[in-house]
């Protein structure tokens, strides 16, 4: 897949990007080594707690002469380990509800935390691969929340306004990648979690084909929708991500072995993008965001596309099922005997969703299964006129008080264009799309049926390389002229 990397900025280790295009330039020039970058990371991070801006990133932040025990592990393998191993010193963070050995779990709830024996199969997978973990991020309590602020270890603050959500509910894992503390971090994916917090920190959020990669090892949420979430700073970085990542875990009953082709690695030209017919477009009221959605469909067209209407309802009918239909009591079995004795620690936003789930019984179930079903054979019909959905990844961004005034109320209107995705087994990937006039950033999410995941990486990044925004909130930003496959 040919897509555009980042600037490589070598003129000083301070202003060096961490994507792993620049990375990888500097390591291989022998200007840099892993455990110089994490030496790098430990100083960033201590100048950033100096004023606040990585306040609530972390759970657990790896001790620094561990993590260099790392580099220097990797490092001990040789010249060679840097041609071998595909993300040879590429520092990285988990969302903690995801193992780690050695390190707690709390999925933000500190009765429930427990010492994993064990990583999770895609952390495995990315160490093996040659990435340095750095640390257990912040989340909404056990997943659940597109708002990042219902957590007992604090609220993360978004890198360009800190009066605003940072998203959630993968919160942490999306700013650390924005402030450049990491290059890439893992979150969860159930209604959305793995894009809006892309979306309001300016960074790339992949949420791959459902099953594509390894869920064990991952505290669930609603287990048959669950996906593991890559953040990213470009789009080039979440695939190659996602390359090391994904891959058939027998271990994993949800694990989905591909057997179908997925289709070309880039859409046809001219390519077909669907886009909500304009009254079925929701901003609430932020006109900054439709002007910017309206910009961004734009670009598309310049880049060779072809917008077609589409009826959005079937779409937003199936997003209300899964917090307005008995897939709340998954969440709840999830817990299971952990919700019997511990509710009361339980943060009370997520309490009162999952108290609601009693009162769904068995004809529920079935009930919303069948209607699912009639809504994934409408759905199916629109992919013969399109080639991929075009959406705001959110329809708006809230302040931290609107959301303590309306902690439901506002994060439903969050999931407006996201809640749907996994139910009906698409694949999406948020990508930055500018910046409304008080700047605070805005992203769009392409989205593709099962297993266009390599399509959507290679649209996302012309996409965001038309865009022209910097990658997160380092300044840095992408390279017109260079491309990697």
């Amino acid at each position: 897949m040919s897509i555009p990397i980042a600037t490589s900025h070598r003129g000083s280790l301070q202003g060096l990007s961490f994507d792993l295009a620049s990375l990888q330039a500097a390591f291989r020039d022998g200007i840099l080594r892993p455990t110089k970058l994490v030496r790098e990371i430990y100083r960033r991070q201590r100048s950033l707690d100096a004023t606040g801006r990585a306040r609530g990133v972390w759970i657990t932040l790896m001790d620094e002469e561990k993590a260099i025990a790392q580099a220097q592990a990797i490092e001990a393998r040789g010249a060679g380990a840097s041609r071998q191993l595909p993300l040879y010193g590429i520092p990285f963070a988990v969302k903690d509800n995801i193992d780690c050995e050695g390190l707690a779990t709390t999925a933000a709830c500190p009765e429930f935390a427990y010492k994993a024996s064990a990583d999770a199969a895609v952390v495995a997978r990315l160490k093996a691969a040659g990435a340095i973990l750095v640390g257990k991020t912040n989340l909404d309590q056990f997943a659940t929340g597109l708002v990042g602020v219902r957590s007992p270890y604090g609220i993360c603050a978004n890198p360009f306004d800190p009066r605003y959500i940072p998203g959630g509910s993968s919160s942490g894992s999306a700013v650390a990648v924005a402030l450049g503390l990491v290059s890439f971090a893992l979150g969860t994916d159930t209604a959305g979690s793995g894009r809006v917090p892309a979306a309001f920190n300016n960074v790339v959020g992949l949420k791959p084909t459902r099953g594509r990669v390894s869920t064990r090892g991952v505290v669930p949420a609603c287990r048959s929708l669950d996906c593991v979430s890559i953040f990213a700073l470009t789009c080039a970085d979440a695939w190659r991500v996602f390359r090391v990542a994904e891959g058939f875990d027998p271990a994993d009953p949800f694990s989905r072995e591909r057997l179908q082709e997925s289709g070309p690695a880039a859409y046809p030209a001219p390519f077909r993008f669907g886009v909500p017919r304009p009254d079925q477009q929701e901003f609430f009221g932020d006109e900054g965001y439709r002007r910017l959605f309206d910009r961004a469909l734009q670009r598309l067209v310049a880049l060779g596309g072809i917008a077609v209407e589409i009826d959005f309802a079937p779409l937003r009918e199936a997003a209300e099922l899964l917090y307005g239909g008995p897939w709340v009591a998954e969440r709840l079995a999830a817990l299971g005997p952990f919700y019997a004795v511990h509710s009361g620690a339980l943060h009370p936003v997520l309490k009162a969703i999952l108290d609601q789930a009693g009162r769904f019984n068995a004809m529920d179930v079935f009930r919303a299964f069948y209607r699912l079903e009639e809504i994934r054979r409408i759905v199916a019909a629109m992919w013969s006129t399109i080639d991929v959905l075009v959406t705001p990844t959110a329809p708006t961004i809230y302040k931290i008080e609107d959301v303590m005034a309306e902690p439901v109320l506002t994060n439903n209107k969050l999931g407006t264009y996201t809640n749907f995705v996994n139910l009906l087994d698409l694949a999406a990937i948020a990508v930055p799309a500018g910046f409304r006039d008080d700047g605070l950033p805005f992203g769009v999410t392409l989205i593709s049926p099962a297993w266009r995941d390599e399509a959507l990486c290679a649209l996302g990044s012309r996409l965001h390389r038309a865009t022209d925004v910097p990658l997160g909130a380092t300044g840095h930003t992408l390279s017109v002229a260079a491309e990697t496959r």
